[in-house]
């Protein structure tokens, strides 16, 4: 068995943070990542056109602050470069190809006894930490919702993670299943590739431009969020005016407010919203009921012919695959059991860091908080 005071699960923002801020106080540790690189969702499946919807100010990890010559807005590349860069400053090495079989805590032991398969040289590895963080994302494996007929289709059936851009799909029916910030951008990347798109939009959304967003979590650091929710909200209605016509409907509740309570999202617009007005977009407002050969029927009995589905519905934590013991920190769902702003700490020295879907302003809050908690635990403990 392999001892350090914290293994780390996942080498993917959360997981290098973390290790940064250990490493400041010469705690040690190993990261265990399945993967051959680090942060390997951006690098691996991310398509090609994304940009940080959030501020660069936002979206940078603990003791490393964005240079102030850096974009507002960092392009996937760019926010690639700034992690190789915080690898190298830190010193980080995760042990790639490193799949984590099981985690389980020993009572007797007081410590969690983790097994990795290295699928490099074909052997199990055993670790044994006095603490565990999970830090394997909460976008580990996209999620296809159940559709009847569906694995009859016969056209191409992608997620999101998956979908890289539109190029292979010019003058093709193509739908979106999805209104989130992915399957947003994704419709009008399909139709900046010339794809005939459709994007079904059936629950009520909150739209923004990036630079609204950006004035509301600077704005939330000196006053309630009910008043930030309504400036913003206030600005969104002034820019896109009224949406319903559209079939697009605004929550009644406001854009932080869901995010604080919820992890809902507000869409934040690349330009979709103009394409869906000029009608190059179509919205559907009504989910799938079946799918027949290539004819997808929705539930308002509307029936139309589509060469390609992308399934922007979102992601599930595999977490609770490999985590014996996840009651300690996790919900059946595999996403913290604890609320906000305490959902990062588990019992037995289990901690969770990424899964509060608050995106990298959320991974660098939990990253700080659990490397603070550890090394206050540990210097107690000696």
């Amino acid at each position: 068995m392999q001892e350090f005071t914290v293994v780390i699960v996942g080498g993917g923002p959360s997981g290098l943070a973390i290790s940064a801020l250990l490493s400041q106080n010469s705690i040690s540790h190993v990261i265990l990542e399945k993967e051959e690189c680090n942060a390997s969702l951006w690098r691996k499946n991310a398509y090609d056109r994304l940009n940080l919807h959030l501020a660069s100010e936002f979206c940078s990890l603990p003791l490393m602050p964005h240079p102030s010559s850096s974009p507002t807005y960092l392009t996937k590349h760019q926010f690639l470069q700034y992690i190789d860069k915080y690898v190298d400053h830190f010193d980080i090495k995760p042990r790639y190809y490193r799949v984590v079989e099981s985690a389980k805590y020993d009572e007797v032991r007081n410590k969690w006894v983790i097994e990795a398969k290295n699928t490099i040289e074909g052997t199990l590895e055993v670790y044994g930490a006095k603490f565990l963080v999970v830090a394997s994302g909460e976008n580990s494996e996209g999620f296809i919702p159940n559709v009847s007929g569906l694995e009859q289709f016969e056209g191409d059936v992608v997620h999101s993670k998956n979908y890289k851009s539109g190029s292979k799909y010019k003058s093709k029916d193509v739908l979106v299943v999805g209104c989130g910030n992915s399957g947003m951008e994704i419709a009008y990347d399909l139709h900046n590739w010339g794809a005939n798109t459709s994007i079904v939009i059936r629950n009520p959304l909150h739209v923004f431009t990036r630079d609204m967003i950006r004035l509301g979590m600077r704005l939330v650091q000196y006053i309630p969020v009910y008043i930030v929710d309504t400036i913003i909200t206030l600005q969104a209605k002034f820019k896109y005016g009224d949406l319903s016509k559209y079939e697009i409907y605004r929550p009644k509740e406001g854009p932080l407010y869901l995010k604080n309570t919820t992890g809902k999202s507000a869409v934040i617009d690349v330009g979709t919203i103009e394409k869906i007005k000029e009608g190059a977009i179509k919205v559907v407002p009504s989910g799938i009921k079946k799918i027949v050969k290539k004819n997808i029927i929705f539930e308002n009995n509307v029936e139309k012919e589509f060469a390609a589905i992308i399934f922007a519905t979102g992601y599930k934590s595999v977490a609770n695959g490999w985590l014996k013991d996840y009651k300690y920190a996790l919900n059946e769902k595999g996403f913290p059991k604890n609320p906000f702003p305490k959902h990062w700490k588990g019992d037995h020295g289990l901690y969770c860091a990424g899964l509060a879907r608050k995106g990298l302003f959320g991974v660098k809050k939990d990253a700080e908080a659990i490397a603070e908690d550890i090394n206050r635990t540990f210097m107690l403990k000696n």
